[in-house]
């Protein structure tokens, strides 16, 4: 097994699953050190540590992914790895298309190249008509893992985790803690959740069925972000107030579970839908270009590939300025 991103969120509780259903060999790979360090000394700690192989490293690092491949010949690959603050990634616009979109398509060939037999990806339901660079880049792995290959690929939609770091949960417990207020972006603001179990549950399913294409989980209605709010003040016991602001950049006010020119297809697994989603021919040629732009830096290009690749994609006012002042010094820098 490998597992990239293995000391986040997902990545980490997917490591404990594997472990736990007896997995021979998992290999940690993280491009965080702290991360991968605590999972690693988790694992030792609960005796797993020699079955465990810890990689720090980039997914991006197509060197280190033949390197990896070539040594530990992994069967399943698990990638988790992403860049996910959808506000900080509209100010990274290059970094937000580096790891979600190449990274997913650089670990996809190197999987079918040295022979493993399934890789799921962990999307998000952010990827649907984005509003964001991060779903953006997201949409753009989904569709690098439905072209079609040998290697069997499936990626997975997922919906907000609660307890991530990604999350409101945390930030309102923060805020909490300090007294308050907290802040939610919008009356109206509504959100899928799942708890880490319940997506643990999901991946473990798709790899023992090892079902292809596009699936969606099933999270059941959406819950206003107010709501969740207002819960977690009365279980404090706590009077606090809620202050509304306004989305901030790449952000909406629903998420939804798949695009216009989507329809579902039946079910694939308990929890999991399979979606019919449009395929882009020859992806390859559109995704050189676009490492070529990234590897130039180039923010200007990456967010019109970017697009050229996602058109229901809505660049935020913040990322279309923060594109506009970096191609001027981006052209100095190349004189």
């Amino acid at each position: 097994m490998l597992v990239t991103g293995a000391g986040g969120f997902i990545g980490s509780e997917m490591v404990r699953v594997l472990a736990a259903s007896g997995a021979r060999k998992i290999v940690l790979l993280d491009i965080c050190e702290q991360h991968l360090f605590e999972i690693s000394t988790e694992m030792t700690a609960r005796g797993w540590g020699d079955r465990c192989v810890s990689v720090l490293g980039s997914v991006c690092d197509r060197r280190l992914l033949a390197a990896l491949f070539v040594e530990h010949r992994p069967e399943i690959v698990i990638h988790a790895a992403a860049l996910k603050h959808v506000p900080l990634m509209e100010h990274n616009p290059v970094a937000a298309a580096e790891t979600n979109a190449l990274g997913t398509w650089f670990v996809a060939r190197a999987a079918e190249e040295h022979g493993a037999r399934h890789m799921i990806l962990v999307s998000t339901d952010k990827a649907v008509a984005p509003h964001s660079i991060m779903g953006a880049a997201k949409r753009i792995a989904e569709l690098a893992m439905l072209a079609p290959s040998d290697l069997r690929k499936t990626a997975v939609r997922l919906v907000n985790v609660i307890g991530s770091p990604c999350s409101v949960g945390p930030l309102f417990a923060e805020q909490i803690g300090r007294g308050g207020p907290i802040t939610v972006t919008h009356p109206a603001a509504r959100r899928y959740f799942l708890t880490l179990g319940e997506v643990a549950g999901l991946l473990a399913q798709t790899i023992d069925a090892e079902s292809t294409g596009l699936l969606v989980s099933d999270p059941g209605e959406p819950l206003r972000i107010a709501e969740l709010a207002r819960r977690m003040i009365a279980a404090s016991g706590r009077e606090i107030a809620i202050v509304f602001t306004e989305p901030r950049p790449g952000e909406k006010l629903d998420e939804a579970l798949l695009s216009p020119s989507e329809q579902y297809d039946g079910r694939a697994t308990h929890g999991l839908r399979r979606i019919l989603s449009p395929v882009v021919a020859g992806f390859d040629r559109p995704l050189r270009t676009l490492a070529s732009a990234v590897d130039a830096r180039d923010g200007g290009l990456v967010l019109r590939l970017v697009q050229e690749i996602v058109p229901d994609y809505r660049p935020s006012s913040v990322l279309r300025e923060a594109i506009s002042e970096l191609t001027p010094q981006l052209s100095s820098v190349r004189q």
